[in-house]
């Protein structure tokens, strides 16, 4: 659940792997003395002080330490009690987040969804979280998942634009240039349309004709040279606008497939963005035979690929099948999918047919 318990002096969003035990010590201290002032007092407190007593950050460690426990349904009942008892944003943002992850182990993708945008319009929750986070891993393969991504891409009023603002960014680097030749695209637009307007004045009296009127050939070819630097820098402006949209989609897509879990041929788990700067994945995708053949013809180069650090992710198409996993999220499932052998440094992948569909890698 990314644990995102909220501590006095601790982030919002803990690592993934960190359970923030020390955010529960607090939680337990006061039930160890609320337990006291119940053993020395003639009347038990009324169920109406143990409510006032509790906080958002109090329901949101005991949400955590729920969960932990295995008590999902708990868990969910103290996130959303958190919500109620007038939190502060970052508390919000940590209830909203583990009530997401809640619904998402239990299957309620569309409830996971409305959580998380939540969450990100309203309390400036990083997308980046959403991918990284093993425990949404059953919510990331859901059309719910897909939905949201799109929306958190193109920016808005109902899901904010901090993830569209970091995908400019990764465009920017890739693409450094491009906010200069917008500023030359507007600025020389601006100017040919002053320009044109001086001109079409002129045109009017080259035509009415006269003594003093300008020569109506000189005008005409102004005009058309106006005209159509405008057309040209306009359509050039939109041209790259569409690159740039075109782009920050590939980059989503990259963001998203570098999440991928595979299993090396060591059954070692990690994800695609672990091996950056390290190994150079290569996805062979296709039938059986032709992704078998591929590999028999990679053993002779094996000792070179493995030199360069080229690692072979076999993907076969036709004898997918989807296994059914009760409890989702929460880990990786038990049973990967069916590959061919390995030969070496080669990994098996996991959960990426469902996901590579429609991105555009096996085209």
């Amino acid at each position: 659940m990314a644990m995102a318990a909220i501590g006095l002096h601790q982030q919002l969003l803990c690592c993934p792997g960190s359970r923030a035990l020390s955010s529960y010590r607090p939680c337990l201290r006061s039930q160890k003395s609320r337990l006291v002032l119940v053993a020395s007092s003639s009347s038990p407190p009324s169920p109406s002080s143990e409510t006032s007593a509790q906080t958002a950050e109090s329901c949101v460690n005991l949400g955590l330490s729920l969960f932990s426990k295995g008590r999902v349904k708990d868990a969910l009942m103290q996130f959303e009690n958190a919500l109620s008892l007038n939190p502060k944003p970052i508390e919000a943002q940590a209830a909203l987040y583990n009530k997401a992850c809640c619904h998402a182990y239990r299957g309620e993708g569309r409830k996971a969804a409305e959580c998380l945008r939540t969450a990100l319009r309203d309390y400036n929750l990083k997308f980046g979280t959403i991918l990284n986070d093993p425990d949404l891993a059953s919510f990331r393969a859901l059309p719910e998942f897909k939905e949201l991504q799109e929306e958190a891409r193109l920016g808005g009023e109902d899901i904010g634009y901090g993830f569209r603002r970091d995908l400019k960014l990764i465009s920017e680097v890739q693409a450094p240039f491009r906010g200069v030749r917008r500023f030359f695209y507007v600025a020389l637009t601006a100017a040919a349309g002053i320009s044109m307007f001086f001109t079409v004045p002129r045109l009017l009296r080259a035509i009415k004709g006269g003594d003093d009127a300008p020569d109506i050939w000189e005008t005409a070819g102004n005009a058309a040279i106006n005209i159509g630097g405008i057309i040209v820098l306009v359509a050039l402006f939109i041209w790259d606008n569409r690159k740039e949209e075109e782009q920050i989609a590939q980059i989503s897509r990259d963001e998203t497939l570098s999440r991928l879990p595979v299993r090396l041929s060591t059954n070692r788990i990690v994800e695609l963005v672990q091996l950056r700067d390290t190994a150079r994945p290569v996805i062979l995708a296709g039938n059986k035979e032709t992704v078998s053949r591929a590999i028999e013809k990679a053993e002779r180069f094996r000792t070179e690929l493995l030199k360069r650090g080229v690692l072979l992710i076999p993907v076969i198409w036709g004898d997918y099948r989807r296994t059914s996993v009760e409890k989702k999220g929460f880990g990786l499932p038990s049973k990967a999918a069916a590959s061919v052998p390995s030969i070496g440094f080669v990994c098996r992948p996991i959960f990426l047919i469902d996901r590579l569909s429609g991105t555009g890698i096996c085209r």
